[in-house]
């Protein structure tokens, strides 16, 4: 009997080995983790492997192209005409873009000029005429740009102070007749591209080129240079402040990751030649109350031109108010030739209107201007009246009142010996120059006569100090800027089919790790075994 009940209990412990029980967790078990982990290991190792192969690959691509997009930089090119009270300029530039950002060449290879007289303020009887003085310039240009580069060459006509001064009609009946002749050009062109800027910003492009020849732009605003224009008919002042400023008078300006926080405003009726003719009709009014009792016994006696020299008051270009009073006397003008009295005569015209002023403090008018800080550059006619005089770049204020009191005293006649070679209308007026720069810069903003922070220039580090230049460095910048937002777009924008190669590789390279992980990856199922007595891990084969 017990032999029957043991052959039992066998038949049935061999009917139940082969029973599997469920599943359970692989936690459960470190049976296999040893196995498991050295093979992970390696599979992770293949994985990683690849995904770097990928990334070298791309990196070599990124290095080679930044190399050969620098090697082939693409060329461009840029028109803009300078609409001057005086005259009319082209500028043609030809630059390149490495990296989606410009760079310049302002010397002869990259920058050509060529300029005609009048300006398109000279054609106020004649606003339809004003286009065709364009004509000579573009034909200029079209010598300067590839033809079959016309299409994408931007023209832009900027005129300034002399259109402003016109009613807003001339200024608009001149600008479409700009326009007409603009969009029949073959350069790329759109109506708004010829417009009248402001005198603000006329400064503030100053500003850019002289900084940007210096090196100073991006870099510290504290160690920037402040620039001083005197044009003919306006004068700009442009400067990093640190000081609170009405809106109207602040700009803001960003390069790289700095901003710059500027002062910067255009004196209009305060350029040399329109002062100049603002001082007669002020001389036959006699708002200066300089020589009052001469022009009653009928004569005019002006302190700004060098004795012996006379002219009949028909010549003068003045206002209906002015050729009024100028019939009441019957005026002749007599020249007295006095430094002091001329620079005097400026100043009035520079503090007119200075009872009105609602700030701290106006040196000009009653136009707001902060403190001078740091160094400045003067050109247009600061430069060309040193140059005249022969004076040093550097505290040049001192020499310029002692040579102005030299030349004002002068006989006419010994003037024009000496200077033999100048126009007679351009020498007459070295004097007054010279007095009002001195008024302008010494007695109204308060540089003193010895100051070395102020150099007069008309070049920097040769680039010439000509706002046309930063008018096309600020607009070429943000057009790049738009083109290409980020370096990743530069590189995509360049529709390299190397590039889409390496797309493609690493694609398949992640596609071929991500298949490796799941085929190495085992899968496990944790049994019960009866006749052990104890769970173990077997891998579940794959068909």
């Amino acid at each position: 009997m017990r032999r029957s009940n043991a052959r039992t209990r066998v038949n049935s412990r061999a009917k139940m080995d082969p029973i599997k029980l469920q599943i359970r967790p692989t936690s459960r078990s470190n049976l296999f983790a040893r196995n498991s982990n050295s093979k992970h290991t390696k599979s992770n190792l293949l994985i990683f492997a690849l995904i770097s192969i990928s990334f070298a690959l791309l990196l070599c691509y990124l290095v080679v192209f930044g190399k050969s997009s620098r090697s082939s930089a693409k060329r461009k090119y840029g028109i803009v005409i300078d609409g001057g009270s005086t005259g009319t300029r082209i500028h043609v530039f030809e630059y390149r873009v490495e990296n989606g950002s410009p760079v310049y060449d302002f010397g002869p290879d990259g920058l050509a000029t060529m300029r005609v007289n009048p300006g398109l303020s000279a054609f106020a009887e004649d606003p339809d005429g004003a286009g065709g003085s364009l004509t000579e310039l573009l034909e200029f240009g079209k010598g300067r740009v590839p033809r079959g580069r016309w299409g994408e060459t931007e023209v832009r006509l900027m005129a300034t102070a002399g259109l402003r001064l016109l009613e807003s009609d001339l200024q608009q009946r001149i600008l479409e007749s700009c326009r007409q002749v603009l969009q029949s050009s073959g350069f790329k062109f759109r109506d708004e591209w010829a417009s009248i800027i402001t005198g603000s910003d006329e400064g503030l492009y100053a500003w850019v080129v002289a900084n940007y020849a210096l090196g100073t732009l991006g870099g510290d605003p504290l160690q920037t240079t402040g620039i001083i224009e005197l044009g003919g008919a306006s004068a700009q002042v442009t400067f990093v402040s640190s000081e609170s400023m009405p809106p109207e008078f602040s700009r803001t300006v960003r390069f790289g990751n700095i901003t710059f926080n500027l002062y910067s405003h255009s004196f209009l009726h305060f350029g040399q030649n329109v002062a100049f003719d603002s001082l007669k009709e002020s001389l036959i009014s006699a708002d200066l109350n300089l020589g009052t009792e001469s022009v009653k016994m009928g004569t005019l006696l002006d302190p700004c031109t060098p004795k012996g020299y006379s002219h009949n008051v028909e010549s003068w270009k003045l206002s209906p108010g002015s050729l009024e009073e100028k019939s009441k006397y019957f005026a002749t003008l007599q020249s007295k030739g006095n430094f002091s009295e001329c620079r005097s005569a400026a100043l009035m015209l520079l503090q007119k209107g200075k009872e009105k002023c609602s700030y701290n403090s106006c040196y000009i008018g009653s136009t707001f201007i902060p403190k001078l800080r740091g160094k400045f550059l003067a050109t247009e006619n600061f430069f060309y009246t040193s140059r005249f005089f022969g004076l040093g770049q550097r505290a040049f204020l001192s020499e310029l009142m002692m040579a102005g009191q030299q030349f004002c005293g002068e006989d006419w006649s010994k003037l024009k010996k000496k200077y033999h070679s100048l126009n007679e209308e351009d020498l007459l007026r070295y004097c007054f120059s010279s007095a009002y720069i001195v008024a302008l810069l010494h007695d109204g903003l308060g540089v003193s006569l010895d100051d070395e922070g102020i150099e007069v220039a008309n070049h920097a580090r040769n680039i010439p100090l000509d706002w046309a230049l930063g008018a096309f460095i600020v607009q070429s910048t943000a057009e790049l800027d738009v083109e290409h937002p980020d370096w990743m777009a530069n590189i995509v924008s360049d529709e390299s089919p190397t590039l889409l190669s390496i797309i493609a590789i690493f694609v398949i390279l992640m596609f071929a790790a991500w298949s490796v992980s799941k085929w190495r990856k085992p899968q496990l199922k944790t049994i019960y075994d009866l006749e052990k007595g104890r769970y173990i891990v077997t891998r579940v084969n794959r068909y």
